[in-house]
């Protein structure tokens, strides 16, 4: 686990459980935190094929922070309370298209911490802001047709399987096919009330 700043803002989920926002001064904790699990995450994500360079992860986090600022996205990390200090476990994002009142969610945790019921909770959370403040009226996922965990997730969250998406992921060496997956406001307000 990788121990991270006290966070200025964070949304909690219980009491050591916490959404914060994903901000530069994460930027050397999310660092660390991926490539403990690179392997794990590039196994089902184009985005990770490569290792993780600190310098891009420092671009890719003051770009969602860039996002966030102008409404484009939601990019939290979820942080657990180990002793008196946050540990940075996952992460959470939501793009946004205002134009269409819809987002796209992703998602990833830290293999000691898979199966616990984090990342559920975490993507409930922010699926209650989108639905809500954010006021989208859909929100889609995509996942490796393979990747078990995350369509099961998707099932328990009231997600609505749309189809395969053929060759829909391109990763270096070969194109695999994708499942995609959505969540209308109405259906929320029903699943969550």
């Amino acid at each position: 686990m990788t121990t991270m700043p006290p966070p200025m803002f964070s949304f909690l989920l219980s009491d050591d459980i916490a959404l914060v926002p994903r901000t530069p001064s994460l930027a050397e904790a999310y660092h660390d935190l991926l490539a403990a699990n690179h392997e794990r995450i590039a196994r089902w994500e184009p985005w990770a094929a490569a290792p993780p360079v600190l310098a891009e992860t420092r671009a890719f986090i003051e770009a969602s922070a860039q996002n966030w600022i102008a409404g484009t996205e939601l990019p939290v990390v979820i942080a657990v309370r180990r002793d008196g200090q946050w540990q940075l476990v996952g992460s959470v994002g939501l793009r946004i298209d205002r134009y269409s009142r819809s987002g796209e969610l992703g998602y990833w945790v830290d293999g000691a911490h898979e199966g616990r019921g984090l990342v559920s909770r975490a993507v409930a959370a922010v699926l209650d802001q989108a639905f809500g403040p954010l006021g989208l009226d859909r929100v889609s996922l995509h996942t490796d047709v393979a990747n078990q965990r995350s369509r099961a997730l998707a099932r328990r969250l009231g997600f609505v399987e749309e189809g395969t998406l053929r060759q829909g992921l391109a990763f270096p060496a070969e194109r695999r096919d994708a499942v995609a997956y959505s969540l209308l406001s109405a259906e929320w307000s029903r699943a969550s009330g």
